[in-house]
């Protein structure tokens, strides 16, 4: 599917110069705080702090220099609008967790001569998304097949939308899509929603991490069309990855936490821990734990004490996410298949969500 040509950004417009009486009373100010320090100083250099200044305070909301689609200017007063700065859609990451996703699509659709090539384009109306969600649930939406018309797309993509959201069990906050914004093929609503459906599921690929898209906000403010940038993360970088980066010292501060947290439950079975990615790796720790948290004997049958292979490890930890979830919290992100090697910050992401909600627990 074609795609429209990239449009280059127009000049942005100079701030508005202040009225001498204003640029005296700053002046005055600053002679206030610099003394003879600030009177010193030549009146150009002042006059271009003072621009920088109020460059630095308007940049999130300054008039826009993105050319727009006439579409897209049309806005009533105070109304917002958003949509995706084409420069991002360049990026590589981008590119690459779109193509993954769209080839995990295709895969999971091989059966229904369904094809598909632009995320935007081909989801938007509900009919790729119904099948997909069949598919991965293994159930059939009572839902119309085929909807030609605005209205009749809505409706449908509101039943699948509305079911989606009940299987993810997603807090509300954490919903980034509605029926809008995927008919209106909003790429940012849709990669979420499908970065979300893939992880419910256990999709069998690899999102690359930390991938985020560069949004452009725009609102009409006294019939003048002005604009501001905000990052919108699709696959998250959160505190643990910034640790990772900038202060492993701290990230060992947070390791020795979580180990004296677990080993304090753990040494009622006689059990000690000293390395939190690779002793948690089976999950026979993360079910023993989510037993003595919650306070009930987790019965042998329900999972391999001494995992042999790979799968049995992969049902441990798939059984100790089911048991987390039995006790009120959120799914951990990390899939079960990522967590059974060694991958030291999902190990920590799913032990801090437990220490955060059980620390109090004797």
């Amino acid at each position: 599917m074609a795609s429209s040509p990239q449009k280059s950004p127009s000049s942005p417009k100079s701030p508005t110069p202040k009225s001498p009486t204003s640029r005296k009373k700053d002046d005055s100010f600053l002679g206030k705080l610099g003394g003879t320090l600030a009177r010193r100083k030549k009146a150009k250099e002042v006059s271009e702090l003072q621009e920088e200044g109020i460059n630095a305070i308007n940049l999130p909301l300054s008039p826009t220099h993105y050319e727009l689609d006439p579409e897209d200017t049309m806005l009533e007063e105070n109304e917002v609008r958003t949509m995706v700065d084409p420069n991002s859609k360049n990026d590589r990451k981008l590119q690459e967790l779109m193509k993954v996703l769209i080839d995990w699509i295709n895969d999971v659709l091989v059966g229904e001569r369904i094809i598909v090539k632009d995320l935007a384009e081909d989801l938007y109306d509900g009919q790729v998304l119904q099948k997909l969600f069949e598919k991965l649930e293994g159930e059939k939406l009572n839902v119309a097949e085929v909807t030609q018309s605005e209205i009749a797309q809505k409706q449908k993509l509101q039943t699948v939308l509305e079911r989606i959201n009940d299987s993810l069990k997603l807090s509300t906050r954490n919903i980034r899509w509605n029926v809008d914004s995927v008919h209106a093929k909003s790429i940012v609503a849709i990669l979420h929603l499908l970065v979300a459906l893939s992880q419910h599921f256990r999709a069998p690929i690899r999102l690359p991490d930390h991938v985020s898209i560069q949004v452009v906000v725009v609102q009409k403010r006294e019939g003048i069309l002005q604009s501001r940038q905000i990052q919108e993360e699709i696959t998250e970088r959160d505190a643990f990855d910034t640790l990772f980066d900038h202060a492993p010292d701290k990230l060992n501060v947070v390791k020795k936490t979580l180990i004296t947290f677990v080993n304090k439950h753990l040494n009622k079975l006689n059990l000690e821990v000293t390395e939190l990615d690779t002793q948690f790796a089976d999950g026979v720790y993360l079910v023993l734990l989510m037993g003595l948290l919650e306070g009930y004997f987790v019965p042998l049958y329900n999972f391999f004490l001494t995992p042999e292979n790979f799968d049995q490890k992969v049902h441990n930890v798939s059984f100790s996410f089911e048991l987390m979830q039995d006790g009120g919290l959120e799914r951990p992100k990390p899939r079960p298949e990522g967590r059974t090697c060694v991958c030291d910050l999902s190990t920590l992401r799913v032990l801090y969500n437990l220490f955060t909600s059980y620390r109090n627990v004797d």
